[in-house]
This record gives C-alpha cells, structure tokens and sequence, in this order.
C-alpha cells in the first residue's frame, strides 16, 4: 500500500434539547452535495463530464458507493478504475468526495470474523489506492433486513447492532492504519424501523440502533474510537411530508430530530473514549421525490409507489430550501447530501435530482442551486448564537488622481455574504458621504455614487459585516483623498 496524506424515547428527546443548547450552526461551511452514483463511469470523459453537471447544479460534494462481496480483499480492477475516475473528475471540479462501502443485499451482510476481515481490508485499499479520498463511509442502512441480518437475536435482542459495531471498529482501525486522517463515517442509518423482531420486515429503528450500538461499545472494553462521524438518511415519511416534521414519540429521526438524535448518541457514548453528544452528523441521503410531467414521462419505466407521494418541482424545491435550513443551524452537522442530483428511470426508486433522467434540468433546478449559495454565503437562515465574522479582502480604494476625477468606487471580496457601509470621512471630523449595499460572496464594488465631497480632505472607510448573522464588523480605511 502506497503512502497517502498522511419507552426512554420522549424523556430522551426532552433531555436532548437541554443538550444541544442555544444553536450555534453548522454554518456555511458544511458540505452540501449530492448521494449520485452517475458520476461513476468506466471512462474519465464520462466521469469528468457527469461530475461538470453536478457541479453546474451547485453541489461541491458528491457520494459514490462500492459494493464489497465475500472473498474479495480489494476492489477489482473494473471498481478501481471507476472509482479512480471519480476521484480525478473530482479534483478537477473541485468537488469533495465521500465513498460509501457496504455489502449489497442481506445475503451478504459481513458477519463471521473473516468475512469482516476481508470488509476492512476492501476498505483500506480504497483508502490506499485513491489518495486525495478522505471521508469513507462503512455500511449503508444496517439496521435495515435489506442490507443486514440477522436483526434480532433469538430472545428478541438487538444482534445486527453489536455485529455491525464489531465490523466499523476493524474497519476503523484498518483505515486509520492506511492515514490517521481518513475520517471514518459509522451508522448510514435509515432513519426509521419497526423494532418488532416478529414481524414479517424485521428492522430497528435509529433510536434502539444507536442505544445498541452504546451497550455494545461499552461491554468492549475499547478504548478507542470507532468512528470519527455519525452519517444518517434523514427522509421524511414521504415526499409530502415538510422536513421540519418532528418524531417526539417515535422512535423516528428525521431533520427536525436533531436534539433527540445529540441526545441518542451522548446517552450511547458520553464518558467512553468513543464521542457521542459532540460527534459530527452528515446527512448522506435526504431525498424529496417530484412527480414526472406528461413530456417526460416516456424517459421512466414502471409505476411510482402509492406510499411515496412525490410533489410537484415547487415544492420539491422548497422542501429542499427547508432541509437545508434546518441542517444550517445544527451544531454538530458536517453537511448533506440531496439523494440525488440526477433521477433514477425506475418509478420504482427515485426520482428526488433537480435533472431528469436524461439529464435535463427541472424547474427546480434553479431555485435549489440558489439554496445552495445561500448556505455557502451564510445567508440562508438566522441562527441563535451563530455570529459570521467577515472581513474584506483585496480592498482597493481609487488614487489621488482618479478620486479627483470623480471616481468614488471602491473594490473588495467577501468571503461571505455581506453587508456593507462606505462612507467618505473628513479628516475635520464627520461624515460627508455614506452608502451601503448588500452582496453575495464575491468580488463587490461598492460606490458613493456622484456624492459632492467639497474640498474637505477625507479618508474612505470601507465597513462590511455579515447581513444575517452578523459577527464582529470589519473596517479598512484609506489614505487622505482630496476632490479637488
């Protein structure tokens, strides 16, 4: 291997908002992206320009998957080929890439000690192999039967979560052996399940995986970690559903759980060498399905489920919006991922992208993309305790000859969104002129426009601070300028 860079369900969810505290925001700078295995391409062409499209929609991370099998210690050459192809697209679009690495059916769920063996070393050599990947994902939905069994033990207790326990810390240590800084994302768990080891779907809920995942870590005896982040798919119940829907006597987590989910993972953790209420959370699937209009419909195969109830591209757009503002002022949140960014052609699976099928965009399109540089300007929603400091960069005030031109424009980028006040300063004291302005991050011009400043000597002061969750306002001033 080559080096790289190197029934307690509403008692908890009332403690939880006691512990998550005012909300200070995961902020503009969490990850936003897209689950999408289109990318993934046995060519780079078609990988550069699938991963160009993702980009142009404005997601600057994506998630691609590979499927472990029994017997295999390493990806085939076909897998690394395509993963290596995502993974130089990537670099060229400047997008962050997550790879999720699971077993693909119950069939194949890792459970003996060499099966779980080969699991991590399949994960390391991604890790090895493909330098510039940091953030894997181990698992995807095991508390699901879809993707793990047995579920429930003989005398009905939680068995899928202490095995998968066992497996994420040999993975853990095997990729952290590869690079102590790949981060190692635990749980992709579905965000609902039955608990009911009787019944005909046998599947665990989020809320009684993580209490089980807790138990198992401490009878360990670990004094290590297992995971760096907790990554979870936060659906709604379906598409019609808002995403601010909370779950206080279920044993559901969707966005608007946030505070049941702190307090699930620090009643788990907290205390252990493995951490809990402070973990990161990426949200690695959330998916709102839209309805397919008459001239599309020939690009679709199959019927949508009834249970599903997509919504128009309106209101997938501002579901999405939604999302996306809860997610902004959750502490902990490391980012989220749309699932997907492209629609699935089966009416069976999904039809959550902002592109059709074909690749065109939906009317939704834009509205989303907008969402998203929001987020990234930190303007997206006002957050309790979240203060953005911003300070202006590249600032260039006109010379003495041109400000007696005429020339009252100043220059500048901000990092983030911003605010600004200019305003022209009499050296005598007071202020002759002022004007203020708002931009998105980016380069700005801000002008006094024709203002008279007589012959008074001033100085230029340029003031920006962030438009909605203001931090400390930064000022630059110029040198004396004179009109005349």
């Amino acid at each position: 291997m080559s080096p790289r860079r190197l029934p307690l369900v509403v008692m908890l969810a009332l403690a939880a908002g006691a512990l998550a505290g005012p909300a200070r925001g995961a902020g503009p700078a969490m990850a936003l992206g897209a689950a999408e295995d289109v990318v993934r391409a046995p060519d780079l062409p078609t990988a550069q320009a699938k991963m160009a499209q993702l980009r142009l929609a404005g997601f600057t991370a994506v998630r691609v998957t590979s499927n472990w099998l029994p017997g295999l210690v390493a990806p085939t050459a076909d897998e690394l080929r395509e993963l290596r192809n995502v993974e130089i697209a990537a670099r060229l679009n400047a997008v962050q890439v997550y790879v999720s690495v699971y077993n693909p059916g119950q069939k194949t769920t890792p459970l003996s000690a060499v099966e779980q063996s080969q699991f991590a070393q399949y994960t390391a050599a991604i890790a090895a192999d493909l330098p510039s990947i940091d953030d894997i994902i181990v698992g995807n939905e095991p508390n699901l039967n879809r993707f793990w069994l047995p579920q429930f033990a003989e005398d009905g207790s939680n068995a899928s979560a202490p095995a998968y326990l066992a497996l994420l810390a040999q993975t853990y240590d095997a990729l952290k052996a590869v690079d102590p800084k790949v981060i190692v994302w635990g749980g992709a768990l579905a965000p609902r399940g039955s608990d009911r080891p009787g019944g005909i779907r046998p599947t665990s809920s989020p809320t009684a995986f993580i209490q089980a995942m807790g138990a198992a870590y401490r009878a360990s005896g670990r004094t290590t970690p297992v995971m760096d982040g907790l990554a979870i798919h936060p659906y709604p119940d379906n598409s019609s559903q808002s995403p601010d829907f909370p779950h206080p006597r279920s044993t559901s987590i969707g966005l608007a759980d946030y505070g049941k989910l702190v307090g699930l993972l620090g009643q788990a953790f907290d205390g252990t060498a493995q951490p809990g209420s402070t973990l990161p959370i990426l949200y690695d699937e959330f998916g709102i399905e839209s309805t397919i209009p008459a001239g599309k419909r020939s690009l679709y195969t199959g019927n949508e489920p009834k249970t599903t109830k997509p919504v128009d591209e309106r209101q997938q757009a501002a579901s999405y919006d939604l999302g996306l503002r809860i997610a902004f002022c959750q502490p902990t949140v490391a980012g989220i991922l749309l699932f997907h960014s492209q629609d699935e052609p089966a009416l069976l699976s999904w039809q959550s992208g902002v592109y059709y099928a074909d690749g065109t965009p939906k009317s939704s399109f834009w509205a989303v993309r907008d969402s998203l540089v929001r987020v990234r300007g930190g303007s997206i929603a006002h957050c309790d305790g979240m203060a953005l400091d911003v300070a202006a960069a590249g600032v260039r005030f006109p010379g003495q000859a041109a400000f007696r031109r005429g020339v009252r424009t100043v220059r500048f980028r901000c990092p983030l969104d911003c605010a600004w006040t200019l305003e022209a300063v009499r050296t005598s004291g007071g202020v002759a002129a002022t004007a203020r302005g708002w931009s998105q991050a980016g380069g700005v011009v801000a002008t006094l426009g024709r203002a008279k400043l007589g012959k008074t000597p001033v100085r230029l002061r340029l003031t920006v601070v962030h438009p909605i969750n203001p931090g400390t306002p930064h000022s630059v001033t110029s040198g004396v300028l004179r009109a005349a």
